[in-house]
């Protein structure tokens, strides 16, 4: 049979300017961008990133981990490794906007049975339990823990690029039986190609469409494609997206947030807001912090490496020794 031909107004019809509603962004700017600086963010800038979100329209922010104050000194780090009740208050008080708080719960990292307490107790609204492919049975108990307690479950599969297509198969139908509402694609490594973003997406979506969860994208920029790598998951479906603002985070970065919102039709988010912390806050963090798509963070992306190895080059007296870090890099590839 021959293929129907489009019609001149079916050729001319342009999806980028309508909205999907189902769209929901997350902030991780305080969260993902404490890995740079042991979580040790003032309170003036978590204040700020707070009311840009709500001013915004951003749907959940995320303040920080719920870490294990047995494995991490408490002294060494600031609130928001921890995220205790006290400290996300001090900033936030009852919350009264629509904007929904988050925090992250490492397995093998975290003590979630003693320290996710009921939701009813909390701020909080979204728990997001991060883990390995090796670890989906922990993973599998913190998300009913944490569903149990009265929250939102998120889980996000870190190292995506690393873990061999049997493994995800396997993961993916263990996660979709669990009450999780969002199974994320995390692109830790920053090593993903737009090509496996839509193969990722897709293959989540076997799993998620149909147990009623949705898919979300964390994208790092290692190789400057984390904004271009969240368009893509958006296009095959994906609607649960990570930024950040001025796109702060470990290492190479992540989506910054003035591209997404300003990416994103829907009227319901406002960019000013973020133009105005950018101006106000993030230009004078970036005189004190490092971040974003350089040498030694691409070359960790191309060659599908986890982020440390830069991130202690650029550390050291030798950070822009890019031939001696790429061949260093190759030699334990």
């Amino acid at each position: 049979m021959a293929a129907k031909t489009k019609t001149h107004h079916e050729k001319e019809k342009a999806p980028w300017i309508t909205c999907r509603s189902q769209i929901k962004v997350l902030d991780c700017t305080i969260r993902d961008g404490g890995l740079i600086n042991d979580h040790k963010f003032d309170d003036a800038l978590v204040k700020a990133v707070y009311q840009t979100c709500v001013e915004a329209g951003v749907d959940y922010m995320e303040l920080g981990y719920k870490a294990s104050k047995k494995q991490f000194a408490v002294g060494e780090y600031g609130d928001w490794k921890f995220c205790d009740e006290d400290a996300l208050r001090r900033i936030v008080g009852d919350n009264p906007t629509p904007l929904k708080l988050s925090v992250m719960a490492d397995a093998g990292k975290c003590d979630w049975r003693e320290d996710i307490i009921p939701k009813d107790e909390s701020v909080l609204s979204l728990i997001r339990c991060a883990f390995y492919v090796n670890q989906i049975p922990e993973a599998v108990e913190m998300i009913k823990h944490c569903h149990e307690m009265g929250y939102e479950v998120s889980a996000n599969l870190m190292a995506i690029s690393r873990v061999q297509d049997e493994e995800l198969e396997e993961a993916l139908e263990e996660l979709a039986q669990t009450p999780t509402s969002v199974i994320v694609v995390v692109d830790s490594n920053g090593a993903l190609y737009t090509e496996q973003i839509k193969r990722l997406v897709k293959k989540f979506r076997k799993y998620t469409d149909a147990t009623g969860k949705e898919v979300g994208i964390h994208a790092h920029n290692n190789l400057q494609l984390a904004f271009a790598n969240t368009i893509e998951a958006i296009i095959h479906g994906a609607n649960r997206l990570d930024a950040t603002m001025y796109g702060l985070g470990r290492g190479a970065g992540n989506c910054p947030m003035e591209l997404l919102i300003g990416f994103l039709r829907n009227p319901k988010f406002h960019v000013r807001p973020i133009y105005k912390i950018l101006q106000d806050h993030m230009l004078a963090l970036r005189e004190e912090l490092e971040w974003g798509p350089l040498v030694p963070y691409m070359i960790g992306g191309q060659l599908n490496q986890h982020p440390r190895a830069a991130m202690a080059c650029r550390e050291s007296p030798d950070k822009d020794r890019f031939v001696a870090f790429y061949d260093k890099s190759v030699t334990e590839e």
